[in-house]
């Protein structure tokens, strides 16, 4: 089995979607990754907004989604959990994080755009909060950013090659909460089909793939994965 996440497996954890009215973007204008590197006061913007928590992207705890997707992992049910979510939460609940594939980066830490060095956000946050400096990479002295992927930034190239090759190889491809209009990373669950592995989506809402799927459960992701795999 592939696990596909989305936002709806986090909202449980209080953690907002992007899309719609309340998300992220419905109350502030996003950063183009072109922006931050041409823009010291946009970098400026972005760390404020990365220590504030604004965005709520981090700080959650997981809920019974995530717990029943390790589950999965921990039973060797899952191969790998692939994921649009950058809140870090599959790993948290226990998945390993060599089985996590991150789509969208994770907002977790950050990482240099010229070594790819990672930093953590604690280390970084003193000095921009005390002394407004802008982070800066500890080995090249290059840009750092959050390691989210902007819009208008390259999706990362090694993750999703290993999704395709996910997708491409399982049985079953869960979808957990995923509106699945985002792409190229929705087209992995149609890709995983028409190889010839059966489709389950499971989201509050309708998707666009919804045709295609073997069974679609419109229900609240916690309550019912955690009835199908017998966790609390």
């Amino acid at each position: 089995m592939v696990v596909f996440t989305g936002a709806g497996v986090s909202t449980e954890s209080g953690i907002p979607d992007f899309r719609s009215p309340g998300g992220v973007w419905s109350r502030m204008k996003p950063i183009y990754f072109q922006e931050f590197v041409a823009s010291e006061d946009k970098r400026r913007e972005a760390w404020t907004r990365a220590f504030s928590g604004v965005a709520g992207w981090v700080g959650a705890e997981p809920n019974a989604g995530h717990r029943a997707v390790a589950k999965l992992a921990a039973e060797g049910k899952c191969s790998a959990v692939i994921t649009q979510n950058v809140d870090n939460l599959h790993q948290d609940a226990g998945v390993p994080a060599h089985q996590v594939i991150e789509l969208h980066g994770n907002a977790s830490y950050a990482a240099c755009l010229d070594c790819g060095l990672r930093h953590e956000l604690a280390d970084l946050k003193g000095p921009f909060l005390e002394r407004g400096e802008i982070p800066a990479c500890r080995s090249c002295s290059g840009l750092v950013k959050t390691a989210v992927v902007s819009f208008g930034q390259p999706m990362p190239e090694a993750a999703m090659a290993r999704a395709e090759e996910e997708a491409l190889a399982c049985d079953l491809f869960l979808v957990l909460g995923s509106s699945l209009v985002v792409y190229p990373a929705a087209g992995f669950p149609l890709m995983a089909r028409r190889n010839g592995a059966a489709l389950v989506i499971v989201n509050r809402e309708p998707t666009e793939q919804d045709g295609y799927a073997t069974l679609v459960l419109h229900e609240e992701i916690g309550p019912l994965m955690s009835a199908v795999v017998g966790v609390n």
